[in-house]
């Protein structure tokens, strides 16, 4: 039975793959069963140093699963899904090419790094259903002005990805040529961080807005201290001196 995510894993990096275009990729029961299974395995797998996540077909995500309407029971529901990417030590990177529609945006919103085909249209439909986007607002309203916000949850209209940019939804909009080669770019970089420093970013920004500034100076500095006293940074300051790349960094480990 064909699943409706794949996964493939090469060069340290996981592909997780929508896989149910005939459905514009909804977040059936099938779908979040197997897109969370496809997340933890992936966030468990010390081989896998970063996570791309793609589609098939011409939707990246169309949102709920209007054919049941919460008929069925997952063993994920959305928030779960948007929980898992967001907490995952390792960056999630989103490469999207087409229509993305209510939780698909969240999909979008709560990757680490985001980036679109200028073809790719964005869109809080739930108004326009009789509903609202309560469960991803919490992804992507850190992320938008709230003048933005107003506007694109009440009106549910689509936009291009360049306004999707503008409104802080995702990261970049390239031409449709350019995708594939923009995000192997952003995951060569990221494959040049300490594993553990990458980690430690991602709590940076999910944590310290939510503090007050005492209380993050105090946390701060003992998450630097941990970090500076850890065999990573040892190892990545070495390799600085002896001008090598470090263990980590592809090709690394020489020295």
């Amino acid at each position: 039975m064909k699943l409706p995510t794949s996964c493939d894993v090469t060069g340290g990096v996981a592909t997780i793959t929508l896989d149910l275009p005939e459905k514009r990729n909804a977040l059936t029961t099938e779908l979040l069963d197997s897109l969370g299974d496809q997340l933890l395995a992936a966030g468990a797998d010390e081989s896998v140093r970063a996570v791309v996540l793609t589609h098939t077909g011409t939707t990246f995500c169309a949102g709920a699963d209007l054919s049941v309407a919460g008929a069925t029971k997952s063993r994920y529901d959305i928030a779960a899904i948007l929980r898992a990417i967001a907490e995952m030590e390792k960056p999630v990177v989103g490469r999207i090419a087409g229509l993305c529609l209510g939780g698909g945006v969240g999909l979008a919103a709560v990757c680490d790094i985001s980036i679109a085909s200028t073809e790719s249209r964005f869109g809080f439909s739930e108004v326009r259903l009789g509903v609202a986007p309560a469960v991803i607002s919490v992804v992507c309203l850190p992320k938008m002005r709230q003048a933005d916000a107003s506007e694109l949850f009440l009106s549910g209209e689509r936009i291009d990805a360049g306004r999707a940019v503008a409104a802080g939804l995702i990261n970049r909009a390239v031409d449709p040529d350019e995708l594939d080669e923009v995000v192997r770019d952003v995951l060569d970089r990221l494959l040049l961080g300490g594993p553990s420093a990458l980690a430690a970013v991602k709590l940076l920004i999910s944590r310290v807005p939510a503090m007050d500034r005492d209380e993050a100076f105090a946390w701060a500095s003992e998450l630097s201290a941990s970090l500076f006293a850890s065999p990573e940074a040892t190892e990545g300051i070495a390799a600085l001196r002896e001008r090598r790349a470090p263990s980590w960094a592809p090709g690394g480990g020489d020295g």
